[in-house]
């Protein structure tokens, strides 16, 4: 028998040591700040927003407001200030501040610095002029700013992110929730990935950890909603699927196009294998487009979603097909939606790889318990995953709608979402 003593500290103490944890992690800061020598006093924070004046308020999310500022020298910046009462806010500040201390590259957001005061915690980024793609791409009124070279260089210029986050970084970094509202547009088109708040990071000798699913309904790999196995393969589902939205001027999360077919990848698929994939091609680009260079774009796409991760390529693969003129591809196979049913390549735990293809760092995968709740955009799984793949039946999935996911971003609007409640206060974008 345990003694009452003994059985009332048993239950004390996880919440004692969670308590610590929350204590370190308002440390982190402070640590990250001091390491990466990227500290920006307050005073210079509060005179370059005026005081956090509401008129330079761009939006607020989960995890607070955000605020545009110009400091002495001229420059801009977004300040992104941490909500006292925001707990899942929190980590994914932290976490943010983390994976984006030592990160540089022109098509990922660049974060300037870091400031702590009192029980204030900030977050500095370069501040980006245009809206996020999906404030372009989706709205009628302004979907023709984006002519065919655009969308392409979009396409290019994040796939070429990706790959960095993926293997050039200090470390593989997956950022668990690419989507249009995560790439934000600088005033010379040039887009930035953004949003890192879900974002993952794997130590080179590392290949397991225990994760739980995140990220945004239309966008997340089959097999991670499903099983919880996360790897690189993941984030280029999700660039597969911005692709096919690029190209179609329409969103997966929200398709209606067809009352036969309830995903945009589904119907990409089947206009594909009738020969006809041109057809989808958004009506505003066909006096700007090059009809072989769509076609070769629709087949990558194609590529990147289909259902088995192990056959889809690595981003490095990716932007040599993307950089190349139209030339023979191999044929995909069909696309992956949550609750399709396919057998994943188990060979290995780095083996999610494609067509002979090896990555040390993009490898990393992901097994999870039997129930998985997300961050930011929720996603709950029942105890069903643990069914062998092909005894599953579709899985429901709880989550937010991509506007609510991406809360915490600087320079645009983020809209509600059907059967979804999101926390954002006013529009904004994601940084």
């Amino acid at each position: 028998m345990t003694k009452p003593g003994k059985f009332l500290e048993s239950l004390i103490r996880p919440f004692k040591s969670r308590s610590d944890r929350e204590v370190n992690r308002e440390e982190d800061l402070e640590t990250i700040a001091a390491r990466e020598q990227k500290f920006i006093p307050f005073e210079v924070l509060a005179a370059a927003t005026k005081n956090f004046d509401l008129k330079n308020k761009l939006g607020e999310g989960g995890f607070g407001p955000v605020y545009k500022g110009r400091l002495v020298d001229g420059k801009e910046i977004a300040v992104k200030k941490l909500s006292h009462s925001s707990n899942q806010g929190k980590k994914q500040f932290i976490n943010e501040a983390k994976l984006l201390s030592r990160v540089q590259h022109r098509n990922v957001v660049n974060l300037l610095g870091f400031c702590t005061h009192g029980a204030e915690k900030l977050l500095v980024y370069e501040y980006v002029a245009r809206e996020s793609l999906d404030k372009v791409l989706f709205v009628a009124t302004k979907r023709d700013d984006l002519d065919w070279k655009k969308r392409y260089d979009v396409m290019a210029s994040v796939a070429r992110g990706l790959l960095y986050l993926h293997e050039d970084a200090h470390c593989c970094i997956i950022h668990r929730d690419i989507k249009a509202g995560n790439i934000l547009l600088d005033d010379k088109w040039v887009p930035k990935i953004a949003d890192f708040g879900m974002a993952r990071l794997y130590p080179e000798d590392q290949t397991h950890v225990n994760t739980r699913v995140a990220g945004t309904n239309g966008y997340m790999a089959p097999e991670y909603v499903m099983h919880g196995r996360l790897s690189v393969k993941a984030d280029v589902f999700s660039f597969g699927v911005v692709m096919l939205e690029l190209i179609t001027g329409k969103k997966n999360s929200s398709f209606q196009y067809d009352p036969h077919i309830n995903s945009l990848l589904e119907w990409a698929w089947t206009h594909y294998k009738k020969g006809r994939s041109l057809e989808i091609l958004d009506p505003t680009l066909s006096s700007t487009a090059e009809m072989g260079q769509v076609a070769m774009c629709i087949q990558i796409a194609l590529l990147c979603t289909q259902a088995d991760p192990g056959k889809r390529p690595m981003m490095r693969r990716v932007v040599v097909m993307l950089s190349k003129k139209p030339g023979t591809l191999e044929e995909p196979s069909r696309p992956g939606i949550p609750g399709s049913r396919y057998r994943p390549s188990y060979r290995n735990h780095g083996g999610l790889t494609s067509s002979g293809e090896s990555s040390s760092r993009g490898g990393a995968t992901a097994s999870t318990s039997s129930t998985m709740s997300a961050t930011a955009s929720t996603v709950t799984l029942s105890p069903r995953q643990a069914l062998p793949p092909h005894l599953l039946l579709p899985t429901v999935i709880q989550t937010s709608e991509e506007e609510s996911s991406s809360a915490g971003s600087p320079s645009g609007g983020t809209g509600s979402s059907r059967g979804s409640r999101s926390r954002e206060k006013r529009p904004m974008r994601s940084y």
